[in-house]
């Protein structure tokens, strides 16, 4: 029998010469998992300067910079309902300098397109959510009806005669409005505009009937007496609106509808970093000053897990498709 062959150890020199030559290799893996943000944060902008979702971002990107002890640095790419933003971070590099305050719009896309450049289920890493927004169901003082009840039994009773507006076809108030028609069981005519300003326009000139806005921009005028405030779309009442009831509660069981806004970063990004920014996001929700500012623009806050938001987002693509659905929207 041929006697096995062994193998020499090498000499002492030679083993430090390959673990110094390995060494830079290692380094920047430890130094990314354990020192994050080592460098400037990335924060994308989806929509234009100005509107709710750009100011939620600037406020939230500041808090975080501060927290975190690095710049973060806005980059705006507003563009295709948000989706040009969602796009850009599906695809960048998963090490979570790239972050997106991402909203209902990258759940209700799908079934508004065929073509996305990106999966909501598989192309994101979830951190927490930050906010979520209710509707305001509001009507011109002019309807005779005080109530949810009160106008689902007007609409029954006008069948195809009333109107209501919303900020633009697939948008989340006409969504809205398109639940409120399925569940109730009316026939009631969906008028779309170009922004919520036309639509507060013509609800308040007698144009059209009622309207699901958002909070900070219907609230004013249902406080002035010019519109008339019937009810949230939520499943619990505003913290602005304490005695204004939810649908559910004023005659539409199971009614629920809201938006939100929460923190992505691509896919894969190290759990490590995705604890370090969920951490921060949790204490800053949670301080008083970003309470009281998410709820001067008429939000509620909200934190999470990153599994807890992970399993919110996927629920609510089923969630829209369903209403898009009942309302015949064809994804284009």
């Amino acid at each position: 029998m041929k006697p096995l062959t062994t193998v020499s150890p090498l000499p002492t020199a030679a083993m430090l010469a390959i673990c110094c030559a390995a060494a830079p290799l290692l380094l920047p893996l430890a130094v990314s998992a354990q020192a994050f943000p080592a460098k400037p944060i990335r924060f994308v902008a989806a929509f234009p300067a100005g509107g709710p979702s750009d100011i939620v971002t600037r406020a939230v990107g500041r808090r975080l910079s501060e927290m975190l002890g690095q710049p973060v640095v806005i980059d705006n790419r507003a563009g295709a309902g948000g989706h040009i933003a969602a796009e850009n971070i599906a695809r960048s590099a998963p090490d979570g300098y790239s972050l997106l305050l991402a909203g209902s719009f990258v759940t209700i896309g799908p079934s508004l397109y065929k073509k996305l450049g990106y999966d909501v289920n598989r192309d994101f890493t979830a951190i927490g959510l930050v906010a979520q927004n209710q509707y305001l169901l509001v009507s011109h003082p002019s309807v005779p009806a005080k109530n949810v009840k009160e106008l689902i039994a007007l609409a029954r009773s006008r069948p195809g005669q009333m109107t209501y507006g919303s900020s633009g076809v697939g948008a989340p108030p006409h969504l809205a409005g398109e639940l409120f028609k399925a569940m109730a069981k009316v026939d009631v005519l969906h008028v779309p505009y170009k922004g919520a300003a036309p639509v507060l326009a013509d609800l308040m000139g007698g144009q059209i009937d009622f309207y699901f806005g958002g909070i900070s921009g219907a609230l004013p005028y249902a406080r002035n007496g010019k519109l008339r405030a019937l009810a949230v779309t939520g499943r619990t009442r505003s913290s602005q609106l304490k005695d204004v009831p939810t649908v559910a509660e004023s005659g539409l069981p199971g009614y629920d509808i809201t938006t939100w806004f929460g923190l992505v970063s691509s896919a894969g990004v190290p759990k490590p970093i995705v604890d370090t920014l969920n951490d921060a996001l949790r204490r800053m929700v949670a301080e008083p000053e970003m309470r009281k500012f998410l709820d001067a623009q008429g939000l509620d806050p909200v934190s999470s897990t990153p599994d807890e938001f992970a399993s919110f987002m996927r629920a609510e693509v089923p969630k829209f498709a369903a209403i898009a659905k009942a309302a015949g929207l064809q994804p284009e």
